[in-house]
């Protein structure tokens, strides 16, 4: 199949949009063979009709050109892409785990990288013709570590499970594999018998790993039963104290004794405080453990230099690992910092883990990171903190449960069982149709269980990149109490739902047309015209 280059003038008129609605498909005139000869409006038209010349921008020029290129193939994917804009533009997004990226990186992943194997590391493939890719991949991982700080970067992997994975199998190969064939005199693993591998291979997975339990704000990759990473390792949590919600590194430190991992993960994704890695990394050196921090959550505040000193993993931890898409804004996917000690074996994260890598998301990636090396975005960090702060603030002093009274970070956990009766799902439901995207979370030891919860995670990082200060969180703070406090389960028979809910009309209505208020005065890409 070869593809064939449209000109201009028949581009712009190549695919049957209706002439009422730009980017909505003509359905009666779509016969894909004279589609391409009729006359039409795109996205990138109505863009030239709606936008005067003088405040064009490059960024949504090529956005709208992008999706006039796929709506040639898709239009009902171009549709939907479309409708998510609107969607991301009609509701106040507090997902702590979620961001909005920029128009730089958003376009970087769109391109002809894409098209390429490049399994291996820089200028270490196992195809030709990588040249352009490693030249990606050392920009990237070259910035990162200019951010950080870093010995080495390893910026393939495609998320923060990734990432893990990787970080934790170098563990196992570094400390485990290659002490034993090291031992048996052998050159490499690939020398072993089948029964010498055998030996080292259930060697390996009996050895064991500690991670924040997932009801005390730990992630599903730190050892949670349902995940392989308890499959990989025998896996134990450590839990937060029940009454203060916090981590005591005294239980800790017994607990470590205990059971003696060769792992010790540290890191969150629902803990809303901060995490003493000099301490942690005590905690590890007294039972010889390696110490791997995840900072998937709070990456773009330690880019920002919100984090510094003992609340910085890079200088203490062995491997460091994080998404790229919450705090740091970048596309999604993830990243392994580490020690000298661990860059080979990190580098080896294909074939360890990983197949061939993401260059077009790697590009991506090396823009966000230029984006997150620079004053602006140490002052983004700093107020992402602060919203969160006054946020918690607000919501505390109407007499609301927030786990440990506040935070230091990002996010804050709401207990909306204890204070009104809600699980965490309705809640999640409920400032849903009012206009407020939430997660419901688990809270430590939750009655509730891991789906309905008790509990709703609250995150300011989006909020904060759409230009949202201090006064905007206490109105928000305000929307979410006074929406809550008018909602109730649903009541079938004798039963009450644990999902479903009535929202007093008033109510609904007051909160939703506070939140259109808010979105007006600080729009979503305001650049892009998709009406």
């Amino acid at each position: 199949m070869r593809f064939r280059s449209f000109d201009t003038q028949l581009y712009e008129s190549s695919f049957p949009f209706s002439q009422n609605e730009p980017g909505r498909y003509d359905e009666e005139n779509a016969n894909p063979r004279r589609s391409l000869f009729k006359k039409t409006t795109g996205y990138l038209e109505n863009y030239f009709q709606k936008k005067p010349e003088a405040q064009r921008n490059n960024g949504a020029i090529a956005y709208m050109a992008a999706l006039d290129q796929v709506a040639l193939v898709r239009p009902d994917v171009a549709r939907t892409i479309v409708q998510e804009l609107k969607d991301q533009r009609s509701y106040l997004k507090l997902i702590a785990s979620e961001n909005y990226s920029s128009l730089s990186v958003q376009l970087a992943m769109g391109n002809l990288l894409t098209d390429k194997y490049a399994e291996g590391h820089p200028h270490h493939r196992f195809y030709a013709g990588c040249a352009n890719v490693d030249q990606v991949e050392d920009l990237a991982r070259e910035e990162l570590k200019a951010i950080f700080g870093c010995d080495h970067a390893y910026v393939q992997p495609h998320s923060g499970a990734d990432a893990n994975m990787v970080a934790m199998w170098a563990c196992l190969v570094h400390r485990i594999e290659d002490k034993e064939v090291e031992r048996l005199g052998k050159k490499s693993v690939g020398t072993l018998t089948d029964e010498e591998y055998e030996q080292i291979r259930k060697l390996m997975v009996s050895q064991r790993m500690m991670g924040m339990g997932l009801g005390s704000g730990g992630h599903l990759t730190h050892g949670y039963r349902r995940n392989v990473s308890s499959k990989v390792m025998q896996a134990f949590a450590y839990e937060v104290d029940l009454e203060s919600g916090l981590l005591d590194y005294d239980q800790l430190q017994k607990q470590v004794k205990e059971v003696k991992p060769l792992l010790l993960v540290a890191g969150y994704s629902s803990y809303p405080r901060l995490i003493n890695f000099a301490k942690m990394r005590e905690i590890a050196d007294s039972v010889g453990a390696v110490l791997m921090a995840d900072m998937a959550h709070f990456a773009g505040l330690v880019a920002g230099k919100v984090l510094t000193g003992e609340y910085d993993p890079v200088p203490y931890a062995h491997l460091v690992t994080s998404t790229t898409h919450k705090t740091l804004r970048g596309p999604r996917g993830g990243f392994v910092l580490c020690q000298k000690e661990f860059q080979e074996v990190v580098d080896k994260g294909c074939p360890l883990v990983l197949g061939g890598p993401l260059p077009h998301v790697m590009a991506a990636k090396a823009v966000a990171f230029r984006e997150a090396n620079t004053p602006e975005f140490c002052s983004y960090a700093e107020q992402v903190v602060k919203n969160a702060q006054a946020l918690s603030e607000w919501i505390v002093a109407k007499g609301i449960k927030v786990l440990t009274g506040g935070t230091d970070n990002h996010l804050l956990v709401v207990d909306v069982t204890k204070t009104f009766g809600l699980t965490g799902k309705q809640a999640e439901n409920a400032l849903r149709e009012a206009g407020l995207t939430v997660n419901r979370n688990a809270i430590p030891f939750d009655v509730n269980g891991p789906w309905y919860t008790s509990g709703v995670r609250l995150g300011t990082p989006a909020l904060t990149t759409l230009g949202m200060k201090e006064g905007e969180m206490h109105q928000i703070g305000l929307m979410i109490v006074d929406l809550l406090k008018g909602t109730k389960a649903a009541v079938k028979g004798e039963e009450k739902s644990r999902a479903k809910v009535v929202i007093d009309p008033a109510v609904l209505t007051r909160v939703q047309l506070q939140v259109k208020e808010l979105l007006v005065d600080f729009p979503l890409y305001p650049e892009l015209i998709v009406d």
